[in-house]
């Protein structure tokens, strides 16, 4: 089971999302507010809380959605889990879509770093019900892809 670290959401594309504490996720859409919603099949972005952290500890000063990532979620390597895979946080549930995206152009975080793990760590999801989802709730594998 993972637990919910961040929720976060940005207005813009191209910006920085911000940890919001609480979101709702809309069916076939993502999450009200944020850039990145729309009727595709990158919807919602995850990222693993684990990853994050040892990035950090290689010296990166990024916070919560620094990356893109919708949610910050601890207790998964997304990466390895099938297309398919579908995820229940409360009464929204989430569909693994995409494993890792092309960076085409390199963010902030790799022109200091040397490196970004969203495009090899992160995944994404559409959301087929939707719901509330918030810092410290409970995310579940229901279905392998």
């Amino acid at each position: 089971m993972g637990k919910v670290i961040a929720v976060c959401v940005s207005e813009q594309k191209g910006t920085q999302k911000k940890n919001v504490g609480s979101a709702q996720f809309v069916e076939d859409w993502g999450i009200q507010g944020d850039a990145h919603a729309g009727k595709w099949h990158r919807q919602v972005s995850l990222l693993s809380h684990e990853q994050v952290e040892a990035f950090r500890a290689r010296g990166a000063v990024v916070d919560d959605g620094a990356f893109g990532e919708n949610l910050v979620v601890e207790g998964y390597d997304f990466k390895t889990l099938p297309i398919g895979t579908k995820f229940q946080c409360n009464d929204v549930v989430l569909e693994l879509t995409q494993v890792g995206k092309q960076c085409h152009a390199h963010c902030e975080i790799y022109k200091v770093m040397g490196d970004c793990i969203m495009p090899r760590e992160g995944v994404f999801t559409k959301v087929l019900h939707g719901g509330t989802i918030s810092v410290g709730d409970d995310l579940t594998i229901v279905e392998e892809g």
